[in-house]
């Protein structure tokens, strides 16, 4: 059996992810703010490196996979703690916990992104470069600037740029040839306790306006059932994937985006990485045929 840690694991889906990879007899290290076996605020640098700590300590030099569902949603005032959580909370324990991860035999990494990522419009693209660089305070003082939109803003800002940064980071020698594959979850709306509030609230009417083509929601357990795959060997072919699990949202509104041709800008990278690539890292040194 193996050793996993999990942000977000007190409630909704992160709980749900723990749930299940104890039922299945994995040695879980569940990380929230409060009712769990490691209680940190990752919203602080000090709350992020006392988890990182707090992990490799219950880990014993070896974690088998890691999940980071814990989140913050699009909430105006808010700005700042959505982008440390969403962004710092997963790039920052990940960049701590990689000995742990690279330690095990093709250790899976799954990282909770959004379908809000392609379904927001008036996203700052330079908070997100900003986010990206790892410059929150900056990144924050852009999207307050669009008053009633900040908070919508500030949360799919950090979306895309969790997601970015996942993607680089899970074809790098650092990731991918130290055996380790990250892969992001893009959930559209998921009836978590959050969602359930929001439909309560004076604010029903517009979060119900929101486009979902199936007409429901998704429910903890079917995005758990998702994780589960992406943790397991069925993934050991996978890594920098996005992986879109929103009713059709995503496909309503950029139904011609996919797939987009290469850029002819991309080319003479994409052969300057297939000239500089190790021998080692090579197809044909793996492969029996």
């Amino acid at each position: 059996m193996g050793k996993y840690v999990v942000t977000g694991a007190a409630s909704g889906m992160g709980h749900e992810v723990a749930r299940r990879l104890r039922a299945d007899g994995h040695e879980v290290i569940g990380v929230d703010l409060a009712d769990a076996d490691v209680e940190a605020d990752l919203s602080t640098s000090a709350g992020r490196a006392h988890a990182v700590r707090a992990i490799m300590t219950r880990a014993g030099g070896r974690l088998d996979g890691a999940v980071f569902a814990a989140g913050v949603g699009a909430l105006r005032g808010k700005e700042r703690l959505t982008v440390e959580v969403n962004v710092l909370g997963v790039t920052e324990l990940l960049m701590g916990l990689q000995p742990e991860l690279a330690a095990a035999d093709k250790a899976k990494v799954v990282v909770f992104g959004s379908n809000s990522t392609t379904s927001t419009p008036f996203v700052p693209r330079r908070a997100v470069r900003l986010l990206e660089a790892g410059e929150t305070e900056r990144a924050v003082r852009i999207v307050r600037r669009m008053g009633p939109l900040s908070g919508p803003a500030a949360y799919a800002a950090s979306k895309i740029a969790v997601s970015r940064w996942c993607r680089r980071h899970a074809v790098s020698d650092q990731w991918a040839a130290a055996g380790i594959r990250i892969n992001v979850i893009a959930p559209g709306p998921v009836l978590t306790p959050l969602l359930r509030k929001q439909l309560a609230s004076s604010t029903a009417a517009q979060v119900r306006s929101y486009p979902v083509p199936v007409r429901e929601y998704g429910t903890p357990e079917q995005i758990a059932d998702w994780v589960m795959i992406m943790l397991s060997p069925a993934a050991d072919f996978m890594t920098g994937s996005v992986v879109t699990v929103d009713g059709g949202t995503e496909a309503l509104l950029r139904t011609d985006d996919w797939p987009a041709r290469l850029p002819l800008r991309r080319v003479p990278r994409m052969l300057s990485a297939l000239r500089n690539a190790p021998r080692k890292g090579r197809v044909a040194d793996y492969s029996d045929v």
